[in-house]
């Protein structure tokens, strides 16, 4: 070699390098891997939902009779207070008759004031006849008594004091039919008339609040049912969330809720009140099919902080199912499936040792290790096929 090296040694020096650059080349090299800590922290298992506010009570208020509706002078927004007028609605006028049906009308009118004055008449009689039957059945009872006459004669005066009475009655109700009838005949033919005026009904707020929505802005006809305005009180807001129905078996009355990305600063928190118990189906962005059931929450954070919130706003929902304050936990990323279970690798002493772990509670991002490795010990994030038990390792870094 050295008598090559004195002869040649350009030679033997490029052939030198050559080997060791080969060397070099074929030397297994350590895998590039990103690592995390395995660390004590908070941990939190969610389950995260759009949801929108929505007014605990709304009030539609409608029209109470065909008619004309008055043009609404409020606006969506506006407070109204409780038994304020908020409207008006002039009901339909009657059709004008013509003479033939005005005499009618005006016939039926005399027709009922002679009915009203024939039962009058016979409440007047029957009025007579119970009088007389009662003393007569008073003038009967000391004779009984005495036995001067007989007692069937007695017993057809009591029979007739009865009779009388009812008859009486009867009368008495016929005298109120007639005064009805003939009330009713009189209002036909004056609300027929064409100098009749109709009086407005006025519509009242039912609560205090404000307007959420105006029906008809515009004077126009109604008719009896019609939804004119709604009105409810923004200062009592409820949280409505659709989840899937699978998630919702998780989610109980009580839980507490955050709320994220309302639109103010920080974290607003609230608790579900119920879970209702009729699911529906929805179809999702990407067409599938899902079943999803409607979480019902309310606020538990002071007023002030979401009293700008309204109706319909829209909400980022975080339902907490787990929350431990100190759990030893690891990126979900670094978890692979091995021999039925969950596996990770850490580095100890530059290279990849396989670990087998028992796994708790996952939400996503991270993972609770009950068991498998200890806090501090280095765990390879996203480990790569290349990545094998006793690899060599280098930690990746930035650039």
């Amino acid at each position: 070699m050295f008598a090559l090296l004195r002869k040649h040694p350009v030679i033997t020096i490029t052939s030198l390098v050559i080997i060791g650059l080969l060397i070099a080349g074929f030397w297994p090299q350590p895998v590039l891997v990103e690592a995390e800590l395995a660390r004590q922290a908070p941990m939190t298992v969610t389950i995260e939902e759009e949801g929108r506010t929505r007014i605990i009570d709304r009030y539609v208020i409608s029209a109470p009779v065909d008619g004309v509706a008055c043009r609404v002078q409020l606006d969506i927004g506006d407070p109204v207070k409780q038994g304020e007028m908020l409207l008006s609605v002039s009901p339909l006028k009657s059709p004008v008759l013509d003479q033939r049906s005005q005499a009618q009308a005006q016939a039926r009118v005399a027709a009922a004031e002679s009915s009203l004055r024939a039962a009058k008449e016979q409440a007047t009689a029957a009025t007579a006849a119970a009088q007389l039957a009662v003393t007569e059945q008073a003038r009967l009872q000391p004779l009984l008594d005495k036995k001067l006459v007989a007692r069937d004669v007695y017993d057809k005066a009591v029979t007739a004091v009865q009779t009388t009475a009812a008859s009486k009655r009867s009368a008495d109700f016929n005298v109120e039919v007639a005064r009805y009838e003939l009330e009713a005949a009189r209002t036909m033919l004056h609300y027929a008339d064409t100098k009749g005026q109709t009086e407005r009904i006025p519509v009242y707020s039912p609560i205090n609040g404000r307007i959420l929505k105006v029906a008809h802005e515009c004077e126009g006809p109604v008719r009896t049912g019609d939804p004119l305005l709604e009105v409810g009180d923004p200062d009592a807001l409820e949280v409505v969330v659709d989840v899937l129905s699978a998630d919702a078996v998780k989610i109980k009355p009580g839980m507490q809720v955050l709320f994220d990305r309302w639109g103010g600063e920080g974290t607003l928190e609230g608790v579900v009140r119920t879970v209702e118990p009729v699911g529906f189906t929805k179809i999702s962005a990407l067409g599938v099919e899902e079943q999803r059931v409607l979480v019902v929450s309310d606020f538990t954070s002071p007023h002030e902080k979401w009293q700008r919130l309204g109706d319909g706003y829209r909400v980022e929902a975080r339902f907490v199912l787990w929350h431990e304050d100190s759990v030893l936990q690891v990126p979900a990323s670094s978890l692979f499936r091995y021999n039925d279970g969950w596996a990770l690798f850490v580095i100890d002493d530059g290279r990849a040792r396989r670990r087998e772990v028992k796994v708790g509670q996952r939400n996503g991002l991270t993972a609770q290790i009950e068991a498998g490795i200890k806090q501090g010990e280095q765990v390879i994030n996203h480990p790569s096929d290349e990545v094998e038990d006793g690899k060599r390792v280098k930690l990746r870094t930035a650039g």
